[in-house]
């Protein structure tokens, strides 16, 4: 067994290399009577770089003083930032965040087992936390909203609502993960006092804030996402590593925004205790730091050289990203990476593809018009016993109506109000009299006797909705689909349902913002 740590060990190390801590007496209090527990959360937004492992250091820290964290990957926060993770990328950009965190914190020698993971929209759809949102609402003033977030939340000439909701989601985010503290940069302190003053409004408690420094980018000021200069990311090369490092700015005895000493102090000196500079012997040879103000002292006194200490970090830090590298070197990994940040330039050229997509070759899913319905009525065809006429909703000032041969296979009053997939842009036909203005899209068993069931949208989802297929989030649906051309028919030679009831073409899932379309009982079965 290990030394057990005094309460005032435990404060040490939750506290080491923080600008702040809000709440110091509480937090002394609850460690005289039982562990912390407290919790970190990242908006699933830009890519995750090398500045991430700051928290994952603390985190270290936390998990050493015996604290119970949590992870909060928070995908509803990186959508109300002025969209900066869209709809069709948040589930993709949420599942790269996890995987790379992860391999970040086995990295630095962090037990995963020890740690809980959540997603924000596990319990932030619920009607408890909804209701929650909107009696914070009532008692929040925009000004106080939009201060809150002025530091966090992306600002723009004409902002959005959802940048002001941002905040108090945050700020609920302490109460329903029933945590004594959070955790932060101190760029969100004004989100944390923020909370402090509104949750007791709800009768909620007032929670501990600690708050790290601001760690400088390679160029000296804040590392960024959206500044490729400023950040090494955390799947670039060793070679790109050197490169960006060689940039860097590390000007000889000058140790204020320096991003290469903040590194070594916030990262390499937690988790190693001690740093070594590496040069060669007729500049004195290696030298071994214990304290890491003896190394900045030694830096601004000009004893240890820029390159030198470069060259000693990128030792360093390529030793940690080895196994997120390795993590990703895999082809499955390596598409994740691709799809939830698709490359920009090789985007532009698809843009200039005709909306007609005339060429035979581009017969892909996107242009396919597939919506979420509501059906509003069903009654039997007048002329036919064996056809439905239905009114949907699928997000139009009108519903349409769409003729289908369900009467053998659903029940009426199943299908009234029930959720479905239509197909919006098939050319109008009348069949036996009435005009259907859409296709309901179905599953289909293979063998006898034939059983039909509609598609299942995911739990949440309204009428309008688009549907998608996996990687063809971002193409544009024909206007009509001409019959002439069979793009339906050629899709759909590619439909079925499989082995786990998810809806599929070519092996990529049907899906919706919300997650994935499934059926209830057809394994193997198409999709017509």
């Amino acid at each position: 067994m290990g030394h057990e740590l005094t309460a005032e060990e435990k404060y040490h190390l939750i506290t080491r290399n923080l600008q702040e801590v809000l709440g110091e007496d509480k937090l002394k209090a609850i460690l005289n009577e039982r562990e912390l527990k407290i919790y970190w959360g990242t908006a699933t937004t830009g890519k995750p770089h090398i500045a991430y492992f700051v928290p994952m250091s603390k985190i270290a820290d936390f998990l050493k003083a015996g604290c119970e964290v949590t992870i909060l990957f928070a995908d509803l926060h990186a959508y109300l930032d002025n969209m900066k993770a869209p709809w069709e990328l948040l589930e993709l950009r949420t599942q790269y965040y996890e995987m790379v965190i992860k391999a970040m914190l086995e990295s630095i020698g962090v037990p995963l087992e020890k740690l809980t993971f959540i997603r924000g929209t596990d319990y932030q759809l619920s009607k408890e936390y909804t209701l929650d949102v909107y009696r914070l609402s009532s008692v929040v003033t925009q000004h106080d909203a939009k201060k809150a977030g002025a530091e966090v939340v992306k600002q723009v000439e004409h902002p959005l609502l959802s940048g002001l909701l941002y905040p108090g989601l945050q700020a609920l985010d302490e109460e329903y993960l029933k945590v004594d503290a959070q955790f932060g940069g101190v760029d969100q302190r004004k989100i944390f006092t923020f909370a402090e003053k509104y949750l007791p409004s709800l009768g909620y408690a007032k929670r501990i804030h600690l708050m790290n420094p601001m760690v400088p980018g390679l160029t000296g000021s804040k590392m960024s996402s959206s500044e490729e200069e400023s950040k090494i990311d955390l799947l670039d090369r060793k070679e790109d590593v050197k490169k960006k490092l060689k940039k860097a700015f590390c000007e000889p005895g000058n140790v204020e925004n320096n991003g290469v000493l903040s590194f070594i102090k916030h990262v390499l000196f937690p988790l190693r205790s001690e740093f070594v500079i590496l040069r060669d012997e007729k500049w004195g040879g290696n030298k071994t730091y214990t304290d890491y103000e003896d190394l900045e002292k030694e830096f601004a006194e000009q004893a240890v050289h820029p390159g030198d200490l470069k060259n000693s970090v990128e030792v360093a830090l390529n030793k940690l990203l080895e196994p997120v590298r390795q993590k990703f070197n895999n082809p499955q990994m390596k598409k994740l990476a691709s799809c939830a940040y698709p490359d920009p330039s090789k985007a532009k050229p698809a843009a200039k593809i005709p909306q007609k997509n005339s060429d035979p070759e581009e017969v892909v899913p996107s242009r396919v018009d597939l919506r979420i319905g509501k059906v509003l009525s069903v009654d039997k065809h007048p002329d036919a016993d064996t056809l439905y006429v239905e009114k949907i909703d699928v997000g139009e000032p009108e519903p349409r109506t769409v003729v289908s041969g369900l009467v053998q296979f659903v029940k009426q009053e199943e299908l009234q109000d029930r959720l479905v997939v239509v197909v919006c842009n098939m050319r109008p036909q009348k069949m036996r009299g009435i005009e259907s203005q859409a296709m309901l899209l179905c599953a289909a068993s293979t063998g006898e006797p034939c059983q039909i069931e509609p598609l299942d949208p995911p739990a949440g989802s309204c009428p309008g909705e688009r549907v998608f297929v996996e990687g063809y989030e971002s193409g544009q649906a024909d206007e009509e689909l001409k019959p002439k051309k069979k793009v339906f028919e050629k899709l759909q030679a590619d439909f079925l349902i499989s082995e786990d009831l998810v809806a599929q073409w070519k092996g990529k899932a049907f899906m919706t913002k919300l997650g994935k379309l499934t059926c209830k009982t057809l394994k193997g079965g198409t999709i017509r």
